[in-house]
């Protein structure tokens, strides 16, 4: 089957299930929309086969490869997994690790997930959890684990860093790690949808993309509000967004993109800038005490210099999630799009982008409507080869895919 072509700006949902955030009045007014582009590549008829590696999981958040070829996966639950490779049919077994500390509601619990570049020698990798103390929430906070030698177990080395806000329901707690071309860490947060000060507020670390240091968790000298004397202004990287799912990194040119998730509809893919703001404004400048979520989802009205996005669903609700790069020769014609898989929507989206980072092409490749249900990681494995895991709950998978059908 062939991958059916979309237009940039707007497309039509297929068949939704439960919405990743809780349904809100539609927006009012938005940026302009991205032009439809001025020229489509064909797709060749490419094919995609998709082969289950495991299941046994329930709602898989992220994923991280090891350097002897295991797969290690966090659960929203408060579980590790590890899977013994990447082929179909590997074994998976439970990591033992207190979790206890998590909460584990909505939207919240054990999400994103990076394996550390020395994970060889240090067996570290960090995860981004919801935290609690005598049951009440506390924070959203990344932490760093050593995993035993025999996969079995982790013990918790440190908090890496703190503080990022929570809502007891859960609700916006995105929390994606990424490592940078220059091994920065870049991590998308969501903004707890309940103050509405927090996008636009460089005195919170939500709504917002950090760059951190993976070993401390302190600002990089070269971030952008590295002079203010606020450490947690020092940490961001970019402000004004709302839920940040997605954070992927374009192979040989370090250009960052990332998408979130709109108020119903108006999901949005878009570069990363330094400094940029991205317009997501709930307080309306200040105006309001509640969250009202029929602001535009980037307010150029308000703020003319908003980072406009790339792509928006318009008033279709996808929720996409993750996303990465399909990168090398085994791709052909697809070799460099980008993959962005969806929760609400149930599929896989591919993004044609030409050398500025312009969004010239967006295809749906038909063996994902609806097939596998909510798709909520995306990550590129060391061969190149696409990784999505599926996040309906009980029994859900991790999945190769691979050209070919």
């Amino acid at each position: 089957m062939r991958a059916r072509k979309i237009g940039i700006a707007v497309f039509v949902s297929l068949t939704a299930l439960t919405t990743a955030c809780t349904s809100q009045p539609p927006a009012v007014g938005s940026a302009p929309e991205p032009a439809p582009p001025s020229t489509t590549a064909a797709a060749g008829g490419t094919t995609f086969k998709v082969e289950e590696v495991a299941a046994g999981l329930e709602h898989g958040w992220d994923l991280g490869f090891l350097p002897d070829g295991k797969v290690l996966v966090t659960q929203r639950p408060g579980r590790l997994a590890l899977i013994a490779g990447t082929a179909p049919g590997s074994a998976l077994t439970p990591v033992t690790a207190d979790f206890s500390d998590v909460l584990v509601r909505g939207e919240g619990g054990l999400m994103g997930l990076v394996i550390h570049p020395d994970f060889a020698q240090s067996r570290r990798f960090t995860t981004c959890q919801t935290h609690t103390e005598g049951g009440d929430p506390v924070d959203v906070r990344l932490v760093t684990w050593a995993l035993s030698g025999d996969g079995r177990s982790a013990t918790r080395v440190a908090d890496l860093l703190t503080g990022l806000p929570v809502n007891g329901s859960g609700r916006h707690s995105g929390c994606r790690p990424t490592l940078a071309a220059d091994g920065a860490l870049l991590v998308g947060t969501g903004d707890t949808a309940d103050n509405p000060d927090i996008p636009q507020d460089r005195n919170s670390l939500g709504g917002k993309v950090l760059r951190i240091d993976l070993a401390t968790g302190g600002p990089l000298p070269d971030n952008p509000f590295i002079s203010s004397a606020n450490p947690i202004e020092q940490r961001i990287y970019s402000y004004g967004h709302r839920n940040v799912q997605g954070v992927a990194v374009r192979p040989g040119s370090g250009q960052v993109f990332v998408n979130e998730h709109g108020p119903t509809g108006f999901d949005e893919l878009s570069p990363l800038r330094a400094g940029g703001n991205y317009g997501w404004d709930p307080s309306k400048g200040g105006t309001v005490d509640d969250y009202d979520e029929r602001v535009p989802m980037t307010d150029t009205e308000r703020f003319p210099d908003a980072v406009r996005p790339l792509w928006t669903s318009g008033n279709s609700t996808e929720a996409p999630s993750g996303s990465a790069f399909l990168d090398g020769p085994q791709w052909g014609a697809l070799d460099g799009r980008l993959a962005m898989v969806a929760l609400r929507g149930q599929k896989l989206l591919l993004f044609s982008l030409d050398e500025a980072g312009t969004v010239t092409e967006v295809l749906l490749p038909p063996e994902f409507d609806d097939a596998f249900g909510r798709l909520r990681a995306a990550r590129g494995g060391p061969d190149g080869t696409l990784f999505v895991t599926t996040s309906n709950g009980a029994g859900d998978k991790l999945l190769r895919i691979t050209p070919g059908g």
